[in-house]
């Protein structure tokens, strides 16, 4: 088939989708500029105001779906060139019909929650849950088993997730702390079945805890598998090469570098794994996610790329910025890489770190994945669409299907 090679044109230009051997399914991209100016690295998509359309919610702002106009949510307190906003996710937390979000902060060292206020237009109220400590963004995750996501949070100094209980006789949820201590904890956190036997297990940078049948009640068996580093979020646990065997995917937050671990079996049946390289050219890999996207309606596709100014001094910083995704070929064994979006470098950036700033530095239109990469179908025309928030701007990049 012929491969294709994409180019930036600017924040409202029309992206094609590359890669060596793309196939019919392959989607094209349409890149809009939500907010431009804003530098919240997470975004959430969900029906604020109940009127049927979807809204992003980033920040101080939420933005009403389709035309994008902005509201004002609450006043977010700003940490050097970082605000205290780390994670969105919808939840009706008091159950009044209204979609809340849950939220976790670094410098705040929290996990909370935002009330929607409804009809009444009135002030978005934070609540605190806990403190667990710095949290680099989080996932939501069902570890329990339930149908219910849960909180998993990528708090640094500790280990730990919050489940989604039903309060008695109410329509509200309460946030159960499950703790498993400091001794496992590092930078990145993740989710998958690991040994295959259906249940999902809690993945650090240095191993994983095995899931037992009763999650929220049974203790959680500790095998110190691996040690990758600083990792992104998530650490991915799944059966990539179709042997039957669950690998690892996962980034470096703070080098270069997007990576596998391939799982096999010693002569003694215990677990090996295999490093492998999925793209040695993208720096400062924070967020991953398994999306469905070229409509064999298997959600087998990668998406990742490079959060823009993760830190401002650090490997790859100034590097062009990268929305990308990444297929497993399982004939040649090998990933095949398709870009969404790729960016020009930061040429002019300032030698010092605390003179440089991600919308001065890069040039406008530049998008990245920031902490929180939303896929889904956010204009209802069947297929999903991707909201990137970031410090170089929210964009959304709308998919237009594969070419006729």
């Amino acid at each position: 088939m012929t491969k294709r090679r994409l180019m930036s044109t600017g924040a409202a230009a029309l992206f094609l989708a590359a890669a060596a051997g793309a196939w019919a399914g392959e989607p094209r991209w349409k890149q809009h500029a939500i907010n431009g100016r804003s530098e919240f690295e997470a975004a959430g998509v969900f029906d604020v105001d109940n009127d049927g359309k979807l809204d992003i919610v980033c920040g101080d702002t939420w933005y009403q779906g389709p035309s994008w106009a902005p509201h004002h949510v609450r006043d977010v307190v700003r940490q050097g060139t970082y605000y205290n906003d780390f994670a969105t996710f919808p939840l009706d937390v008091n159950g009044d019909g209204q979609a809340d979000y849950l939220t976790v902060s670094y410098f705040g060292k929290d996990v909370g929650w935002v009330e929607n206020p409804g009809k009444s237009g009135g002030p978005w109220a934070y609540h605190q849950v806990d403190v667990p400590g710095p949290s680099e963004t989080a996932a939501m995750v069902d570890l329990t088993g339930d149908g219910v996501p849960d909180l998993l949070p990528n708090t640094v100094n500790v280990v730990a997730w919050y489940e989604v209980v039903p309060t008695p006789g109410s329509k509200a949820v309460t946030l159960k702390k499950h703790d498993f201590g400091a001794a496992a904890a590092g930078h990145g956190v993740g989710s998958g079945d690991v040994n295959g036997d259906g249940r999902v297990d809690l993945l650090t940078p240095k191993g994983w805890f095995e899931a037992p049948a009763e999650p929220s009640r049974q203790p959680w068996a500790w095998h110190a598998d691996w040690n990758l580093g600083a990792t992104g979020i998530q650490i991915l646990a799944r059966d990539v090469d179709g042997d039957g065997l669950a690998d690892l995917v996962y980034g470096n937050g703070h080098d270069y570098g997007l990576f596998w671990m391939k799982q096999g079996r010693s002569a003694g049946g215990e677990a090996t794994w295999t490093k492998g390289t999925i793209d040695a050219a993208v720096a400062s890999v924070h967020t991953l996610l398994w999306a469905e996207l070229d409509g064999d309606g298997q959600a087998n596709e990668l998406i990742s790329g490079k959060r823009v100014y993760a830190h401002e001094i650090e490997p790859g910083a100034t590097d062009g910025s990268l929305l990308a995704w990444y297929a497993f070929d399982r004939g040649s064994k090998s990933w095949v890489k398709h870009v969404i979006y790729q960016g020009d470098p930061a040429k002019d950036a300032p030698a010092k770190a605390d003179q440089r700033l991600a919308l001065r530095d890069f040039p406008a239109g530049t998008a990245g994945t920031g902490l929180q990469v939303t896929a889904v179908d956010i204009d209802g025309d069947g297929d999903l669409d991707l909201v990137c928030p970031g410090k170089s701007g929210l964009y959304l990049f709308e998919n237009l299907g594969s070419k006729p």
